[in-house]
Formats: C-alpha cells, structure tokens, sequence
C-alpha cells in the first residue's frame, strides 16, 4: 500500500466520494479487459525483499530510517516497523538468465543494507519472524511514523471495536491481546510478482493458487515468535490475526478476515476478484483520485486506478491480483504471492522462486483447467496443512493421491516445474542451480524452519531461553552472510553469541514463567503437595484472573506444622503472605539482587499490570552466575 497521501480520520462524504470513485474505476478497469488495452506478448517476473534490521545483541534495531538515510537507494522503503526495511526488485522478462539477474540484484540489495547497517553496529537478517522480537516490538513506539500507517491503524482498531486477539497452537501455544496493528510488522517475507495476460488470468490465477501450498511446504522459515515454536509458517496465523478487523458477531458469520486465501476458484478475470473484495471490505482509507477513469480509458489513456490499488493494498489476499503500469506506460495485470517467508540465504529465496515460476509455467502449459483435477478444498486445505507442518505435511494432489509434501515435490513438481522453465527459456545451469536447492531441502527434509526448530531443540538446557534465542538470531545471521543455503547449514551453538552479558540484564530475560499456583480458597495440603512434588519452597497465591494476592512459603507451612495444625483444614488464605515485594520484568537484574539482598527475600514474583509473570528465586540467580562465571573464566 504505498500512496502517501491518504486521508486521515476521513469524513462521510469524503469516504462516499471515495467510494463512487473506486466504482467508477472497477467500471473502467472492466472496460479496459474488454476493449484489450491491456499490456500482452511479454512476461515479466519481479520481487520485493523485506528484512529485519538486528542490534549487536540481536534484538530488532529500530534504526530503519537513518539506516535508509545511508542506503539512499530508490529500491529501498520503509515497512511498517522501525526494525524493518524492504528492497523493490527490478522488474525482468521471463527467460535466459532472468534467474540468475534476480539473484544477482538481490546480493546487491542484501548487501547494500549490510553495508548501511554496519555503520550502526547493526545486521541483516533474512528470516519470516526475528526470533528475538519481544512485547517491546508491539507497541506504537515502533511503528514508522508515517500518516498511512497511523491511519491504517485507527482505522483498523475503529473497526475492529477492540484489541487483536491472537490464539495459535503449535509446539507452544502463544495467546495475547494486541491494541495496534504491529503484529504485522513482526513478518517479512519474499514476495514474488508474475505479469499475466488478461485472458490468461483466470487459468493462472488459480493455478497459483493451487500451487501455493506445496510451495509454502519447501520454503516454511518462520516458526517462533515470542519465543513460542508454532506453526513452521507461523506467519499464516500471526497475519490473519494482525489484520482481522472482524467484531465477534461477524466473525461468527463467517464474514472473511482481511488476510485470506479464498473460498472458491476465480471464473473469469481479475474484475471478480477486484469487485469480491470491494463487495466484502469496508473502504477504510481514501486518497486523492481521478476525476472520470473511465472517460480516460475511452480516449486511450492509461489511468492510475488509484482507489482500486488503495483499497486493494488493504485486503491481504496471500496470491493477490495487482494492477500496475509498466515503465513503457501500458497497464499490466500481476499475480502477487504473498506467502513465500525472508530468508533463509539470497541463494535460497531465489530457489523459492524458481520453482513458484516454474510451476506456473509448467502447469499452464501442460493443463487446460486445473479445476479438472483437483477441488479448491483440498487446494486451501493443502496451504493450511503446509503452514502448520511444512516439509512434512500431508498434501492432496491431483486425483485425491494424498502424499508427504517432500516426496510430492521430489516426484512430481521439481520434474513439472523444471519443464516450466525449460519451456521458458530459462538457462539450463540456472535451472539445475536453483531447483537443486529445492530438491536437497526435499531430500533432507531441512528448511529454514525445521533448521530453527532443531537448533532450539539442540540448545535447550544449556543456557536460558532468551540466550537459545539470541544464540539462534547470530548463527542464522552469519550463516545466512556465507551466502550458502540453508540445508548445508550446521545447527547454532553458544560459539556465535557476541555478548553473554546481554542475556541477563533483565530479570524477565530469564525468571522461571513455568509456574505452579494455588488460590486463596485451597487448602494449604495442596499448597504443600505442590512443593514436594515439585521440588519448590515458594507458591505464588493468584486469583481466576492471574492477579497476584499473596505468595505462601515453605517456611510459613513448616510453622502451621510446628504449632500443631493440620494442612487439610487451613486454607491458603490464613497464612499466605499479603501484599509481597514484587518487580517489573524489565528490572535489572543488579536492582533485583539488590532487593533479596536488604529485604533478605529468596524469591521475588514479577508482575506486570498486576498480573503474575514469573518468578525469580536465589536458585535462578544461582544458575546465571554459574553461566556467566563459567563463560567469563572460559574466556580467559
């Protein structure tokens, strides 16, 4: 959504103006099919690299404008977070070494902003979702300060009548309510762009769509976010929910959410999908426009459809149509796909796209009507199932086979999309390269996103989790700067950490969160069953809501016991301990020893909004000073 000078908080009649406009423009635009003013005879490919700038300790960098500033590149943009940034890739005709000109562009970009980057003391990372994004990242401190992002955020919680709920199950599950709309920005990825011809629109249209889910299986790279391994593409989830704008009664109606895949197969060109959503969506930003576009298109000009490509870029459909005018000046019709992650190497996104394009050929080529062969239910529920499960997702394919995604792609679509390109034109060795990298992923079973899920689970025990997650930001990092892919890369270890101290500076980067509670009304038995079974002296006392009362120690049970009481007949309440010293988890951890130190306290609850979030104990700081000691004598 790039226009600039959108309306801020528009008025009724400015929204009406806006809307007959955008009619006005669907009208022109389906007069434009109709007469063939479209561009036809050429193909074109194109990109757009989002990436995560990443501070000396590996946490998101926030300097996206002044690393801009230094860039000073017209292929480079902002995104809607300070810690990101996006290169807009040449446009190239679909042939020869169109391939190999793609990745040659994207070194350049990627290097460009290493470049910049380093003069701040910050990296590059290439990867779906920055392991290391906290709840710092989701607050409006972090948001570019642009007037179309703070509009589109308003206009978003407008309707929306609430806070953004998230609720995805993976390995973990992750739920949180989130009051703006920077859970988008906690996503980048490699959108691919594909020039169709008009009339050809439909059938390739909905062969991406067929296509995206096995595509999304050999590319998943984003599976943590908060520190929570979810989905492999946990992008899929997070999107839908950062945008869904949908008050519970629509909702519960099925109204569809602003991020969606489809329901159906498109029928006849691009003017059902622009008029669906226009149908669907509620305008909610609105723009300066032209006066009459469809007069223009009768007279042979070329209009600049600014309503349609305004409301356009506020629906996320994950293969999205796009108007556009090609440097020439002839309009064209794009095929956006918008679920391929960032990442994991440059050698890497070029495969992925490679072998979306070669699909796209491969299949419009050797097909008439994929609607023949396969149901759009299976077709969504395939790019469901490869968000969830990646490489290792059960697909169903033409004829209902129901196969693993890496043994469809080994069998039947590296062999269809190397013809694709071969029919293309594209060069021999660029196609060996680039599809290689696809079948070894296949082949091992190693994308990005099971290489972050193995190295998490190779990391576990040996330092904290925010250490684990700082250790796997570095090594993807420099892995990914060697240029090699990623199904060569060895799994991360403690070695690529720059700073160990950055660790545990807070007490919320390593304070136990696994906690077990009682409440006031319990018995004070169980309240000691939980300490010998788990091995604890300290139970935190909260009530339904996770709002901390008091906190029962070992000590004040072995009291009860001394004056002769029974722990089945007291409850929690009578000796709990009111009203206890707690702290923020962004307290340092010097200020927290300090605390146990002169209040003599073995534990302390961290609470924030007075909610209960974990727990530190002279054990947990036992623990980090051990770590810290053994590394700093290591480094000796």
């Amino acid at each position: 959504m790039g226009e600039q000078d959108i309306t801020r908080q528009p008025q009724d009649d400015e929204r009406r103006a806006f809307m007959k406009s955008l009619l006005n423009e669907v009208r022109a635009l389906a007069y434009m099919l109709d007469n063939g003013q479209f561009e036809t005879g050429i193909r074109r490919i194109g990109a757009e690299q989002e990436m995560f700038l990443v501070d000396r300790s590996h946490l998101p960098s926030w300097r996206a404008l002044e690393t801009l500033e230094l860039i000073d590149d017209p292929r480079f943009t902002h995104e809607l977070g300070k810690f990101n940034l996006e290169a807009n890739l040449s446009p190239l005709v679909f042939g020869g070494d169109c391939l190999r000109k793609l990745e040659e562009e994207l070194q350049e970009t990627y290097q460009l902003a290493r470049h910049a980057a380093a003069k701040h003391n910050d990296q590059i990372a290439l990867v779906g979702i920055l392991p290391t994004l906290g709840q710092r990242e989701l607050t409006l401190d972090a948001m570019v300060p642009q007037p179309r992002y703070l509009a589109l955020n308003e206009a978003m919680l407008k309707l929306r009548g609430g806070d953004f709920q998230v609720n995805i199950k993976g390995i973990d599950q992750l739920r949180l309510n989130v009051d703006n709309l920077m859970l988008e920005a906690c996503n980048t990825s490699f959108q691919v762009h594909f020039q169709v011809e008009p009339e050809n629109f439909s059938h390739l249209y909905n062969i991406a769509q067929a296509i995206t889910g096995p595509v999304l299986a050999a590319c998943v790279n984003s599976p943590v976010l908060l520190g929570k391994r979810l989905w492999h593409e946990s992008r899929i989830a997070v999107f839908e929910h950062s945008v869904d704008v949908r008050s519970d009664t629509h909702a519960a109606r099925g109204l569809k959410p602003r991020v969606h895949f489809g329901d159906h197969w498109v029928e006849l060109s691009a003017a059902e999908i622009f008029k669906e959503d226009i149908a669907r969506f509620r305008v909610i930003l609105t723009c300066d426009t032209e006066q009459d576009p469809l007069a223009m298109v009768q007279r042979g000009e070329v209009p600049s459809l600014r309503a349609l490509r305004l409301h356009n870029g506020t629906v996320y459909r994950w293969n999205r149509a796009c108007y556009g005018i090609s440097d020439n000046g002839k309009p064209h019709l794009r095929i956006e796909n918008r679920v391929i992650p960032s990442g994991p190497s440059v050698l890497d996104a070029v495969a992925n796209a490679a072998f979306y394009f070669g699909l796209m050929a491969g299949l419009s080529s050797e097909i008439e009507d994929i609607r023949e062969h396969i149901s759009f239910a299976n077709v969504k529920a395939n790019f469901m199932a490869a968000a969830r499960d990646g490489i290792r997702a059960q697909q169903t394919w033409f004829n209902e086979q129901q196969l693993p995604a890496h043994q469809l792609i080994l069998e039947q679509l590296l062999p269809l999309a190397r013809r694709g390109l071969t029919s293309a034109g594209i060069d021999a060795a660029d196609i060996d390269r680039y599809l290689d990298v696809i079948e070894q992923r296949a082949t091992n079973r190693r994308t990005g996103s099971r290489w972050l899920l193995d190295s998490m689970e190779a990391l576990e025990g040996k330092g904290s989790h925010d250490e684990c997650l700082r250790s796997l930001t570095a090594s993807m990092i420099r892995q990914q700067s060697t240029g090699q892919p990623v199904h060569s890369w060895e799994l991360a270890d403690f070695s690529q950490q720059q700073d160990w101290r950055d660790s545990y500076r807070t007490i919320g980067q390593f304070m136990s969160t696994d906690l077990f509670t009682v409440q006031p009304d319990d018995i004070v038995d169980f309240a000691a069953s939980l300490m010998e079974w788990r091995h604890i002296r300290h139970v935190p006392v909260e009530d339904e809501a996770g709002q901390l009362l008091g906190l029962i120690s070992h000590r004040s049970i072995l009291r009860l016991i001394a004056q002769g009481e029974s722990g089945d007949s007291v409850s929690v309440r009578d000796i709990m301990y009111q009203n206890p010293l707690t702290v923020d988890p962004d307290t340092s951890t010097v200020e927290v020893l300090r605390l146990m130190r002169e209040h003599k306290l073995s534990c302390l609850p961290v609470v924030k909004d007075g909610k209960l979030r974990g727990m530190v104990t002279e054990h947990d700081l036992l623990l980090v000073a051990a770590r810290l000691l053994e590394r700093y004598l290591g480094d000796e």
